[in-house]
């Protein structure tokens, strides 16, 4: 049975939205080029039924965030998406100051149309700047310039939209130390309250992951670019607060700080990826299930989903892994109190782990706080090493 309110963690909703006007050749995520008209009220109509399927399993739990990811939500029209939000706080509890973002294509943006976003209840946008160069932007397949990035910006302000992320990329083919921190400050001049600063990489099944473009930097040459970056980011007031993520005061990103703290999520649309926290209706265990819906756009809107996803539970001896995959991402860690609320499992199961990446150097204690651990700077920059100490151990190894 599912958790009440009180006991439950945060619920946010996640909304996926798969069409691009072109597929970025980086891209791993469940995105697909968009051929012919844009089917828009069908798939609004498609996610209120997915999200009615759903719903029963949080009951009277409140949604502190929705973010519209994809793919390109900003191709559906703001219009289209307030009578949309309206649907949705008739059926589920929505905060009135629930945090709303919008992923947004700077190539896809109307001049003015921001504010109608911002009427219909947007009220965080994420921008995918990724470079200001214009080359490398090519490269990246972009369909943007670095002026409709300026543009953006511009019409963002004009609507009263000032919290708003700015994606950015470094580790570009032949990109220089230069050019990276030229690109970074570019999108500092354009005051964002959040930047998330990724390094690009090949990822399988990808056009970049079969055939990577010549010149991508080295190990070293990415980790100085890294580092330079996280430099002149502080320097200018943006705290370092998850792997790739950096914010001003209060402006963290409410719906996926909720990813790495292990909260809760319904995810509705094409491909897209839901985690809820049941209680065992034997006793007091806690049950970690997720679902996922069929990715490609056309057969969802053909399935109906009049039926809840299909669910896998998480093993007990995979809960480690998948709680510290999140919580090892935030520069500030975790404490034990959190891992045994949001995983039902107690400390012990997490203490020889931690002290194994405590005399390796990765894991250290927050000074002041019981209990309480953090990825040492050696610790972030070898992330994936620290995470994998939680995998459970299996037979034969």
């Amino acid at each position: 049975m599912g958790l009440n309110a009180a006991s439950a963690p945060p619920l946010a909703l996640y909304l996926h939205f798969p069409w691009c006007v072109r597929k970025c050749p980086y891209c791993d995520f469940n995105s697909h080029t968009l051929h012919g008209e844009l089917p828009q009220q069908a798939y609004l109509d498609a996610l209120l039924v997915d999200l009615d399927a759903q719903l029963p399993q949080v009951g009277d739990r409140p949604i502190v965030s929705l973010f519209l990811g994809g793919g390109t939500p900003s191709l559906f029209k703001p219009d289209a998406l307030g009578r949309f939000f309206g649907q949705v706080r008739k059926r589920a509890h929505v905060g009135a100051k629930a945090e709303i973002t919008l992923e947004a294509n700077p190539g896809t943006i109307e001049r003015g149309r921001f504010a109608d976003y911002r009427a219909a209840g947007i009220n965080r946008v994420s921008l995918g700047a990724q470079s200001f160069d214009g080359a490398q932007l090519t490269t990246l397949g972009r369909i943007h310039n670095a002026n409709d990035t300026h543009a953006a910006v511009d019409e963002l302000r004009a609507a009263g939209l000032d919290n708003f992320n700015l994606d950015l990329m470094y580790a570009l083919p032949g990109q220089s130390l230069d050019g990276a921190l030229a690109d970074l400050r570019t999108a500092i001049a354009l005051g964002p309250k959040h930047i998330s600063h990724y390094q690009l990489t090949m990822e399988p099944g990808t056009v970049f992951g079969g055939r990577p473009p010549p010149g991508i930097p080295d190990d070293d040459h990415s980790y100085a670019m890294q580092h330079a970056c996280q430099d002149e980011l502080a320097r200018a007031g943006y705290v370092h607060y998850e792997t790739s993520a950096y914010a001003r005061d209060g402006a963290q990103c409410v719906h996926n700080l909720n990813y790495w703290r292990f909260g809760d999520y319904l995810g509705i649309g094409a491909g897209a990826h839901g985690k809820l926290t049941h209680l065992d209706a034997a006793g007091p265990t806690l049950t970690i299930a997720r679902t996922v819906r069929e990715r490609e756009p056309r057969r969802y809107l053909a399935r109906g989903h009049v039926d809840a996803p299909p669910t896998t539970t998480v093993t007990r001896a995979d809960l480690p892994f998948e709680f510290m995959m999140n919580a090892l991402r935030l520069v500030d860690g975790f404490d034990e109190k959190l891992f045994e609320a949001r995983t039902g499992l107690g400390a012990s199961a997490i203490g020889r782990s931690i002290k194994r990446l405590q005399e390796r150097g990765l894991l250290e204690t927050v000074p002041g706080e019981a209990g309480a651990w953090r990825p040492t700077k050696l610790g972030q920059h070898f992330l994936n090493d620290a995470i994998a100490e939680f995998l459970p151990a299996r037979p034969g190894t």
